[in-house]
């Protein structure tokens, strides 16, 4: 079971993270539209100006007709590192785990028994493959968009030093989760799993009265003016579920983004680059809190469409 478990995850974990960066230019840039032509016209001049990390991440060639950008291509190395660490940990399985096996299975089943203590076992299936490759490719692009040289290795204005650059305007690497696009294609394909399990689990009728149905088993006349007032909050709770998604994207991109910019700014800013020190274990910090709060807001997201709120839950006694 747990082999079997390792193998879906792995197979989530690759398809989605290749799906996710063929969408980075296929989904409409919401940050960095605007930026766009700022950070062009800075490339091309001789002093670098604009903000320290571009906010649309720069293309450095084409396969046909689709633009390849620096966030592309480090999506590809996270999804080759979590592919080699999840195949050694799997290629000898054995009873009593250890090393890199070890890791793995501590990993898959926290999140397992996170999920399930969150939602119904029914459910808890359904979502577990989605939130743990969610957290998983969140949390190691951040870490791994930490590394030296992300973003500080590229092509730019010629410093005196051999090889370097005064700012790398078009790094060839970037943090995926530093890429609006991406953030956009995961949050999408939440609202999308998480709308069809939806109404997997309550049925097209139901999920409409559990929307806008009187809640709290009321019955009689105070039920008229109680259906006016819940299909208000209906109203309402459709307008959140449609946020939900743009809250999960830009929540994500912009403190990775932030962090991004922090960090080079003191790095350029402050002798040997020293006043980046205490900032960069910060981000370490939200490094993997950013991946915990993705996934838990994803989980709790589609809990509240996929839970029976008036029903007892199993094994307790409704009070007399």
């Amino acid at each position: 079971m747990r082999k079997q478990k390792t193998i879906l995850l792995i197979l989530a974990l690759v398809v989605a993270s290749l799906g996710a960066a063929w969408a980075i230019q296929r989904a409409p840039s919401l940050a960095g539209a605007a930026l766009g032509a700022a950070g062009d016209t800075a490339a091309a001049s001789t002093h670098h100006a604009g903000p320290p990390v571009s906010a649309h991440a720069p293309t450095l060639f084409h396969l046909g007709p689709l633009p390849v950008t620096n966030s592309m291509v480090y999506t590809w190395v996270v999804a080759a590192v979590i592919f080699v660490v999840v195949r050694v940990g799997t290629r000898r399985m054995s009873e009593i785990p250890s090393g890199t096996q070890n890791l793995l299975e501590t990993a898959v089943e926290g999140l397992e028994e996170l999920t399930q203590g969150l939602l119904e076992p029914k459910v808890a299936r359904w979502v577990f493959p989605l939130v743990a490759t969610f957290f998983l490719f969140i949390v190691i692009s951040n870490l791994m968009g930490l590394l030296p040289g992300v973003g500080s290795i590229g092509w730019g204005i010629r410093s005196g030093a051999p090889l370097g650059v005064e700012h790398a305007d078009v790094p060839l690497f970037r943090p995926p989760t530093a890429d609006a696009n991406m953030t956009v294609a995961m949050a999408a394909v939440f609202f999308v799993m998480s709308t069809y399990w939806a109404f997997r689990y309550n049925g097209p009728l139901g999920l409409v009265k559990h929307i806008f149905g009187v809640k709290g088993g009321m019955t009689g006349l105070a039920v008229i003016p109680l259906s006016l007032i819940f299909l208000f909050i209906g109203l309402i709770e459709v307008i959140s579920i449609c946020i939900r998604p743009v809250a999960l994207a830009m929540r994500l991109y912009g403190n990775i983004y932030g962090g991004e910019s922090v960090l080079t700014i003191m790095l350029k800013n402050s002798p040997l680059g020293l006043g980046a020190l205490p900032f960069y274990f910060l981000e370490l910090l939200v490094a993997v809190v950013q991946a915990l709060v993705f996934t838990l807001l994803s989980i709790a997201f589609i809990g509240t469409l996929c839970s029976h709120m008036d029903e007892t839950p199993p094994g307790q006694e409704a009070p007399h």
